[in-house]
């Protein structure tokens, strides 16, 4: 009969708890990831507003705009085509007031009527520099 010694019996458990704590740890954020994301009017001061729910909804080629990004209306001054495709200013930084121009990528466009009127941008930030999640050009009128 072959017994383990005190000091393998050690080792096993030392490799066993790392590995459940990996398991535990993968398991939460799985379980993280998975959980519902919901729009983003955290304080509740748009919740009587006709709009609410057709931007809870709003969504371009890249996903729902209002549940990973904050849009914000877009002056005339801050937004362009150039060359069939849009550009739009947007801060460089989330907290900065400096702006730097972004071409929207096609799939960012939301082509379903602007019931909002305004033009509308939800940039996205990342360590990799600020993109665009959803653009809504404004009527026009």
């Amino acid at each position: 009969m072959n017994r383990l010694s005190r000091r393998e019996l050690r080792k096993y458990r030392v490799i066993l708890g790392t590995r459940l704590l990996w398991l535990i740890s993968f398991a939460a954020v799985m379980a993280v990831m998975a959980l519902p994301v919901f729009g983003r009017d955290l304080d509740g001061r748009y919740a009587t507003s006709p709009l609410h729910d057709w931007f809870e909804h709003l969504a371009s080629g890249r996903g729902l705009c209002c549940s990973f990004a904050d849009g914000y209306v877009v002056q005339d001054a801050d937004w362009e085509t150039k060359d069939g495709h849009y550009r739009v200013r947007v801060p460089k930084f989330a907290s900065s007031e400096d702006g730097i121009w972004v071409d929207v990528p096609d799939e960012a466009v939301i082509t379903e009527p602007n019931r909002a009127g305004r033009t509308m941008v939800w940039p996205f930030y990342s360590n990799q520099g600020v993109s665009i999640r959803c653009f809504m050009p404004g009527s026009m009128t």
